[in-house]
């Protein structure tokens, strides 16, 4: 039995622009400069984001992006990766100066392209108040999110530091940006399943309704519309239903049945999804844009809708980040992903 897409749906600002294409977020090299001007090339007319290139080490990945943007809180390396320190040093300097390197290329890139001032929507991504919390030490070093009050204090923290990239990020191009959080430790987080320093001090699974307090008080605080993007392949539908997230994106590859009832779910809410459905790394052949306009049909397909109603609720991007791969495959799956999202969008019947 098909659903019926309701007239009494609530009107989601998701429908546009998370209902198209773009990429996760991570790009191959070390080059800002390049890889904006192909990412604004290739996704002006769809969802262009500020790239990360974790190639260039500290302070590039996903939690060294958040010494950049956390507020009053300084990181720095220890052996195993990040920790919370007392005051800022040379690690979060370094974030910092990465993070303006890149926002200087897309500026000049969306100026280039004659961009500015056209209501073109740009997405930044930023680590997740959970990932976050999971991924950072404390002093002791143990895992942040075993610390109750370091858990609230970095998730206020991020909230106000990515509110404040977005809004300066938005100034600078003169067009409306929209946040991604990564969330990929989101489930281990829920399931317990988070390593601790000893076998001895294990990390005890993070309560659901605290992720979900946690997820909505940030979306609440960054403003403007919020995607959660989780490549884990167990994401919890049913946690995410709950919250105030407006869009989530997956990887198609990872869906079994109880996660397609997740999407159908989602998306009757008046939400939006977002299907990872081109390869982050080469494949042996490539695929055409019909082949993946195709692939995105036979996930909808399944979940009881018609085509034409999720013309405005699917997204495509490719099924991760794309820091594994080649320069010319990071620019060929955007492109792949961009022109099955038009096929989609324009007439999804004739897939």
């Amino acid at each position: 039995m098909r659903h019926r897409v309701e007239y009494g749906w609530a009107v989601s600002a998701f429908a546009h622009p998370f209902a198209t294409a773009s990429g996760i977020g991570s790009w191959p090299g070390t080059a800002a400069r390049q890889a904006a001007e192909v990412v604004v090339g290739e996704l002006a007319d769809a969802l262009a984001h500020l790239v990360e290139l974790p190639a260039r080490g500290v302070g590039a990945d996903l939690l060294g992006r958040a010494g950049a943007l956390l507020i009053d809180v300084a990181i720095d390396t220890v052996p195993r990766g990040y920790r919370i320190a007392a005051r800022p040093g040379a690690v979060t300097r370094r974030a910092v100066s990465l993070l303006d390197e890149d926002m200087d290329a897309l500026e000049e890139a969306w100026e280039t392209g004659g961009l500015r001032g056209g209501g073109r929507v740009v997405k930044v991504q930023a680590p997740g108040p959970i990932t976050l919390a999971a991924g950072l030490e404390l002093a002791n070093g143990h895992r942040a999110i075993t610390d109750p009050g370091a858990v609230r204090d970095l998730a206020a923290s991020l909230s106000e530091g990515v509110a404040a990239h977005r809004a300066a990020l938005a100034r600078r191009l003169d067009t409306p940006v929209v946040v991604q959080l990564d969330e990929p430790s989101l489930p281990a987080a829920l399931g317990g399943r988070l390593s601790g320093v000893t076998s001895l001090s294990p990390v005890a699974a993070l309560d659901e309704a605290v992720a979900v307090t946690l997820l909505d008080a940030c979306v609440a605080t960054v403003g403007g519309e919020v995607l959660l993007h989780c490549c884990d392949p167990e994401v919890p539908w049913e946690l995410l239903q709950r919250s105030t997230i407006g869009a989530i994106s997956v990887a198609a590859s990872t869906l079994r049945a109880p996660d397609l009832d997740g999407v159908a779910a989602f998306v009757e809410s008046g939400r939006t999804v977002m299907l990872g459905v081109v390869d982050s790394v080469a494949p042996e052949r490539r695929p055409s844009a019909e082949e993946v306009a195709r692939a995105v049909v036979a996930v909808t397909d399944r979940l009881g809708f018609e085509r034409s109603a999720l013309r405005d609720r699917i997204g495509l991007t490719p099924a991760c980040g794309l820091a594994g791969a080649t320069p010319q495959w990071a620019r060929t799956a955007i492109a792949l992903a961009r022109k099955a999202a038009d096929a989609f969008a324009e007439d999804p019947d004739a897939i």
